[in-house]
């Protein structure tokens, strides 16, 4: 049975469903645009009101907005996101995640790296073993975040394997920390990887579509990698070390099984993935979008005699729905700036920042406008709609719109919330972690990044760029 607080929270939820209809109908009635515009407008305001609400899943309102866009402009402007290379990136790395698992590698990689961390002696140095388990374990997180595209993927495969981790210590405390560090490893790490984070899938896309600039992987991974991956993790360790570091009493349970060997699917598997970060990492010698990589995988992965999985299986298994919410992102974002609507709204929403300032300036008067927007609404929701303009923006003050897109992903990436994203959602509903203590976990990391990793990222943006 429901609580009276959840009943209560539900009911408020529900509200959202008239309330969006109502602040559409506003919007639509009363704005000074013309009709396609105050349209436009409209169906933008319905979706994120109904997102923020969350009474229905995101993907459905997605749906609602495809069908809302194609019956108001065209099929031509509802069905734009289907034809991105980026929605078919995400699909793609659903597949892999799911063949990943299906092969038995991720739950091998688990077990080794859980293997390599354990001290020789683990009952006698609890909390060394402890240390040891969850800067190897985020480290594993991070290198996860290479090889699967999708964040979601990565939690579910993840998360089962630190839960049978922390059941060897009897603290809560660490069973905690050994849950949360991974986890955030692999998500806010991936902030650094443009493959590994779906806000920097979307916020690409919606470039080279607005502005035909393209952004390559290695051009990403070069400049982002070093801090907003490695650096945040090594953040998040020592958060999550300091929220939850048990105490000298701590004993942990030995584990004396052994890993096996590789077994020949495992192997493959592993190639194949590895044939794919090969891919990404070598983009500036072929050109090609990222895409190609993961369906690369797919392929070698579904290949008969030869792959791992089989083809109806997997797909059979995989929740495709994200691709409506995805779909539209991309129409809204690519409506906003068919319209003429990104560039009004840059003129209103960046008036007060100064074109002539020192790009590291800029760029942190950017991220300061962009943050706020993520406590009103989802981060996806967020790209779909400040990305055209924050294009705008920079295309008619003349700034360097790759390190703009850079630094709105570091903003997408700090949460604050779980409602923000869902995957911290995800994460609560394995009930190991309650929601005040995930908020804190959040609130400390983000305040981390903002604090030391924003002002060097923003110093090797003006080295750069």
């Amino acid at each position: 049975m429901l609580s009276l607080s959840s009943t209560w929270r539900r009911r408020l939820s529900l509200l959202s469903i008239p309330l969006a209809a109502a602040v559409a109908a506003a919007v639509w009635t009363l704005a000074p645009l013309d009709a396609d515009p105050a349209a436009m407008l409209a169906i933008t305001a319905f979706c994120i009101v109904l997102w923020i609400g969350n009474a229905i899943p995101p993907s459905y309102t997605g749906l609602i907005a495809v069908g809302l866009i194609g019956v108001v402009f065209s099929p031509d402007l509802a069905f734009v996101g289907f034809q991105k290379p980026a929605a078919w990136l995400v699909a793609f790395g659903l597949v892999m995640g799911e063949a990943t698992r299906r092969s038995g590698l991720a739950e091998w990689a688990g077990r080794r790296i859980t293997e390599l961390s354990t001290t020789a002696a683990p009952a006698d140095r609890p909390v060394e073993t402890y240390r040891r388990l969850l800067v190897g374990l985020s480290a594993g997180g991070l290198a996860l975040a290479l090889f699967v595209p999708a964040t979601v993927v990565r939690v579910l495969l993840l998360a089962p394997l630190l839960i049978e981790v922390g059941e060897r210590f009897d603290s809560r405390r660490a069973r905690l920390g050994l849950f949360l560090g991974p986890l955030f490893a692999t998500y806010y790490g991936g902030v650094g990887i443009l493959t590994a984070a779906l806000p920097n899938i979307i916020i690409t896309g919606i470039l080279e579509s607005v502005a035909g600039v393209t952004v390559t992987w290695t051009e990403w991974f070069g400049t982002m990698f070093p801090v907003m991956s490695l650096g945040r993790v090594a953040l998040v360790v020592a958060v999550a070390y300091a929220l939850y570091r048990p105490g000298p009493d701590l004993s942990v349970v030995d584990d004396e099984r052994e890993t096996a060997p590789l077994t020949g699917d495992e192997r493959r598997m592993f190639a194949f993935l590895l044939a794919g970060v090969v891919f990404w990492a070598t983009d500036f010698v072929h050109g090609l979008h990222p895409v190609y990589g993961a369906l690369l995988v797919v392929i070698l992965a579904f290949l008969p005699r030869f792959g791992v999985v089989d083809f109806a299986e997997v797909t059979g298994d995989v929740d495709f729905s994200i691709l409506f919410f995805l779909a539209a992102i991309f129409a809204i974002g690519e409506g906003l700036s068919r319209m003429g609507l990104a560039d009004a709204l840059a003129q209103q929403l960046f008036g007060v920042v100064p074109a002539g300032a020192p790009l590291p300036v800029l760029l942190g008067l950017l991220f300061v406008i962009t943050l706020p927007l993520m406590l009103l609404m989802g981060g996806l929701a967020v790209a779909s709609v400040i990305t055209p303009i924050l294009v705008s923006f920079g295309a008619n003050a003349g700034v360097p719109l790759v390190p703009m897109v850079m630094i709105e992903s570091v903003a997408l990436g700090t949460y604050f919330f779980p409602y923000q994203s869902a995957v911290l959602v995800a994460i609560l509903a394995y009930d190991v972690i309650d929601a005040p203590e995930l908020i804190r976990m959040t609130i400390w990391c983000s305040i981390a990044t903002i604090l030391v990793l924003l002002p060097i990222q923003l110093g090797i943006f003006a080295l750069v760029f």
